[in-house]
């Protein structure tokens, strides 16, 4: 009878154990096999728009298409080396897709790699990063700098002559949409206007403040006809800087059309900005995220190719920028609803906006 019970103990025993291994295994498949969750890797939270946009729009795309993934979020802090890592980290966790946009294009290019070699599918956001990615989204980036570039001839108007002398502040070259700026900008500019002073500004405003102080040291301040920003973050610092100087009324561009970009140009201290719109990007990079999750086809949505700069061709879908100045801030900005009337049109702003017609 003892060993019958002891034997009958040791069955129920090994029996409990095998139970708690499989939901252990079954845990473990969820997570890796069967996981529905999806990785968004942003490269900084200086700019505005990732924090305020991009994430909380992707994040309510994804929901509203899949309402059983989870979205997984982590923020560089614009540190390529912790972004390599928080992308090593969701690949560990069983992430099985990441929507990154790269911090350093080129040095993203090994974590891509060892992510795909897992089989995690990676889609390139906003930034075409290198390496064998399944999707990229974005917009037209060349178009970005030739609309940039445009308005900056536009502001000069009759000014516009080849003894004009232009000042530009580009983005980080660890970025490639920053050299797709500068080549699209260079389009429009070259042989209209005087290049006379180009430098990076690293995406950041204390050194683009500091290249427009060169810049005015090296040309001397009456003798700046206008300043091309690549991006309204570093429209501020160089506004300051002009401000400082006491240069007004030359024409400066921007990019994103950042709310202090919009109020700058309301009060006339930036003459344009390109609002690329946050939510059909965020969308289509959900869609696009959703679809690879789930096997789906992909060519109805990424229907051109473009190489990255590792050589690979990356199935891609590009969106279309828009030039924004004084004149149509109510049909773009204030229209799609991405600011309020309220929101731009500050204490400190009012006079300027009544002037503008915002009020």
């Amino acid at each position: 009878m003892r060993r019958v019970v002891i034997g009958a103990t040791a069955v129920s025993m090994a029996l409990s154990i095998a139970a708690c291994g499989k939901a252990g295994g079954d845990d473990s498949g969820s997570s890796s096999s069967d996981s529905k969750s999806i990785g968004l890797l942003l490269p900084d939270s200086v700019t505005a728009r990732y924090e305020k946009f991009d994430k909380p729009l992707f994040e309510a795309k994804v929901k509203e298409l899949c309402s059983d993934c989870d979205v997984q979020y982590a923020n560089a802090a614009a540190d390529p080396a912790k972004q390599a890592q928080q992308m090593s980290s969701m690949v560990t966790k069983g992430v099985k897709v990441i929507v990154v946009s790269a911090q350093d294009s080129a040095a993203i290019k090994s974590s891509i790699q060892s992510a795909v070699d897992k089989g995690v599918k990676v889609i390139a956001y906003d930034r075409l990063a290198q390496g064998p990615v399944s999707a990229y989204v974005s917009f037209d980036n060349v178009k970005v700098g030739e609309l940039q570039g445009q308005a900056l001839l536009d502001a000069l108007g009759a000014k516009a002559t080849t003894k004009s002398k232009i000042v530009m502040i580009n983005g980080d070259d660890a970025d490639p949409n920053a050299g797709q700026f500068k080549e699209g900008a260079h389009k429009a500019l070259d042989g209209k206007v005087t290049i006379a002073y180009e430098q990076s500004g690293l995406w950041k405003d204390t050194v683009a403040a500091q290249k427009m102080s060169a810049a005015i040291t090296q040309l001397g301040a009456k003798n700046i006809a206008g300043v091309y920003s690549a991006n309204d973050g570093m429209a501020g610092g160089i506004a300051n800087t002009l401000k400082g100087a006491k240069i007004s009324g030359i024409p400066l561009t921007g990019q994103d059309a950042e709310l202090a970009g919009i109020q700058r140009i309301v009060a006339g201290t930036q003459s344009s900005t390109v609002y690329k719109a946050f939510k059909p990007e965020a969308d289509a990079a959900a869609q696009l995220a959703v679809n690879l999750l789930e096997g789906k086809d992909i060519k109805s949505l990424a229907t051109q190719t473009l190489t990255s700069g590792s050589g690979d061709k990356v199935p891609s879908q590009l969106l279309t920028p828009v030039s924004v100045t004084k004149a149509n801030i109510k049909d773009t900005v204030i229209k799609d609803k991405l600011y309020t009337v309220q929101e731009i049109c500050t204490a400190e702003y009012a006079a300027a906006c009544k002037a503008a017609g915002l009020q």
